[in-house]
């Protein structure tokens, strides 16, 4: 039933695709489709504008208009068939793979945020996977010169981001792709000793027995440790 009311419109202009609005939206009611932020369903979005903060572009806006009215049922249903269904090949077929496998150096995916990146992008697919607990990049001293380069890489917070999202990402990873390697990035810190943990459950979850490998900075930016990981 319509009704005049808050409902989120989105700026098809201004938005570039980035995805950052999906993980602020606890409904679910946004998905990247070609490129661009689409509301999924009327009845899914709430109006509150949690996701507006979020838009580096600004193409999110709270607008009134009759819209379908708001649905809490609609929104369990949808977030219990989101969990059993996780993104397609076509939907993932969404994220470019910006740069390509054959480049020499440097990034080669977008985005790099672990909750960000469906498990059937297609730079994942016979990659050397880096998983890298976010702080590292800014702590280590050489990390693009001996970590990142020839690598995928994937970006998570064992403290700040969500355990069981992050275990569910990475076994659909580990699950659904060819991996050749993965390599795992923390710091010497006891925060960040969980995402050893948190991979391994992944891998065992997956059965997955692609070679993988703990490497420890220290808070000086220099290799502290190295372990093999094993489900």
């Amino acid at each position: 039933m319509k009704q005049l009311r808050k409902i989120i419109e989105i700026d098809e202009e201004l938005c570039d695709g980035c995805g950052e609005c999906l993980p602020n939206c606890a409904e679910g009611s946004l998905a990247i489709v070609d490129g661009k932020a689409k509301l999924v369903a009327e009845n899914l979005c709430d109006g509150l504008g949690a996701c507006l903060g979020v838009c580096p572009k600004g193409a999110l806006r709270i607008i009134e208009r009759q819209a379908d009215a708001f649905d809490e049922d609609a929104v369990e249903t949808h977030l219990h068939n989101r969990r059993k269904n996780p993104p397609t090949a076509c939907q993932a077929a969404n994220v470019p793979n910006m740069f390509p496998l054959g480049a020499a150096a440097g990034q080669r995916n977008w985005p790099v945020k672990l909750r960000l990146v469906p498990p059937t992008a297609p730079f994942l697919r016979n990659a050397d996977l880096l998983i890298t607990a976010d702080c590292c990049p800014i702590a280590c001293r050489d990390f693009h010169g001996k970590y990142l380069d020839g690598r995928v890489a994937l970006a998570g917070c064992p403290k700040f981001d969500n355990k069981e999202e992050q275990i569910t990402r990475l076994a659909e990873i580990f699950r659904g792709n060819p991996l050749k390697s993965v390599t795992l990035l923390i710091m010497d810190v006891p925060c960040c000793s969980a995402f050893v943990g948190l991979v391994r459950e992944a891998l065992k979850i997956a059965g997955s027995a692609v070679p993988t490998e703990a490497v420890t900075i220290s808070r000086l930016g220099e290799e502290a440790a190295t372990q093999r990981v094993i489900a």
